[in-house]
C-alpha cells in the first residue's frame, strides 16, 4: 500500500475537512483501491471559488456493489443538500454541495477504466496497489470523423437556429423566443473558438471559456450582450453573424465540409431586410 502525507489544501477549510473525510472513507473501504484530488487544486490553480474533484477507483468486482452504495459513501463525507448523478463521457459522477457549503464532484471508475477517468493534473491520495504510479491523464484523441461530424453540425446549424428561432419569432414580436435564439447563435459561435483552440476540449459554450480561447478572441462577441428590444437585437445578431462569417469558412476548409454559401447569402439578406422592416 502505498502511502502519502495528509495533502493540505489552500483553500477554505471546510474543503480540508471534506478531503481528510473523503481519504478516510476511502481508506476504510476495501472495495477502493486508489483515490486522486483532480482540478484546480492538482494544478495548484485554487481560488475561494473552487470545487473539489475527487475520484475513487475501485477494484473490478467490486464496482457494481459500490456504485449502487455511491450516495452512503458520500455521506461519510458530509451531508449532501444536492446530490445528482451524472453519466460523464469518461466517468460516473456525483455532484454535490454539503451542507457546509463545499461544492464538488466525484467521479467513480473500475481500475479497467483508470486511464479513461480523468484528464489533467492529479494529486494521489490513497493507492493501495500501486496504480497511480507515474500514471498520466492525457487528454482523450476524439477521431477525425466525430471532429468533422462536430464541425459541421456546429456550422450547419448556425443557419437553421438564425432562420427558425430568430427571424421567425422576432418577425412575430416573440422578444423573448429571439432572444434565446440570439444567445444559442452566440454560444454557437463560442463553440467554434473552443473548437478552433482545442479541438479536443470539450463544447461547454460559455463554461470556463476563457481558460480555452484567448481574451481577444471574445472581445467581438462582448457588444452582442444587449437588452430584450428588437433594434438592439438586430445589431447584435448581425454582428454575431459577421463573427461567423469570418471563423467558420476557413474551419469548413480545414475539415473538407462543404460551407453552405448560398443559404448563408441568402439568410443574411433576409436578417438585413427583416431589420430594415421594423426600422421604419
Amino acid at each position: 500500500m502505498a502511502a502519502f502525507e495528509r495533502f493540505e489544501l489552500s483553500g477554505p477549510n471546510a474543503h480540508q475537512v471534506t478531503l481528510d473525510r473523503f481519504v478516510a472513507a476511502c481508506q476504510a473501504d476495501p472495495r477502493v483501491v486508489a483515490a486522486f484530488l483532480g482540478g484546480s487544486y492538482a494544478r495548484g490553480a485554487a481560488d475561494a471559488y473552487s470545487d473539489l474533484d475527487l475520484c475513487v477507483v475501485t477494484a473490478d468486482d467490486m464496482y457494481a456493489d459500490f456504485f449502487a452504495d455511491r450516495h452512503s459513501f458520500l455521506r461519510q463525507v458530509g451531508l449532501p443538500i444536492f446530490l445528482e448523478d451524472y453519466r460523464g463521457r469518461r466517468a460516473d459522477m456525483l455532484f454535490f454541495v454539503l451542507a457546509d457549503g463545499t461544492e464538488g464532484e466525484l467521479a467513480l471508475s473500475p481500475v479497467s477504466a483508470l486511464h479513461r477517468m480523468h484528464v489533467g493534473a492529479y494529486q494521489p491520495l490513497l493507492d493501495r496497489a500501486g496504480i497511480l504510479i507515474d500514471v498520466l491523464f492525457p487528454p482523450s484523441q476524439r477521431p477525425r470523423e466525430e471532429q468533422v461530424e462536430t464541425v459541421r453540425r456546429l456550422i450547419m446549424w448556425f443557419w437553421h437556429d438564425l432562420l427558425h428561432h430568430f427571424l421567425t419569432p422576432i418577425a412575430r414580436g416573440q422578444m423573448w423566443s429571439a432572444y434565446g435564439a440570439l444567445d444559442d447563435l452566440r454560444r454557437t459561435c463560442l463553440d467554434l473558438v473552443r473548437f478552433i483552440a482545442n479541438p479536443e476540449a470539450d463544447l461547454d459554450g460559455y463554461e470556463q471559456v476563457e481558460r480555452v480561447v484567448p481574451a481577444e478572441r471574445l472581445t467581438p462577441l462582448a457588444a452582442t450582450c444587449c437588452p430584450l428590444e428588437r433594434g438592439a437585437m438586430f445589431r447584435a445578431t448581425r454582428e454575431i453573424v459577421g463573427y461567423y462569417r469570418q471563423i467558420a469558412p476557413p474551419l469548413a476548409q480545414t475539415y473538407g465540409i462543404a460551407y453552405p454559401t448560398q443559404l448563408a447569402q441568402l439568410l443574411s439578406e433576409r436578417l438585413d431586410q427583416l431589420e430594415k422592416l421594423h426600422a421604419r
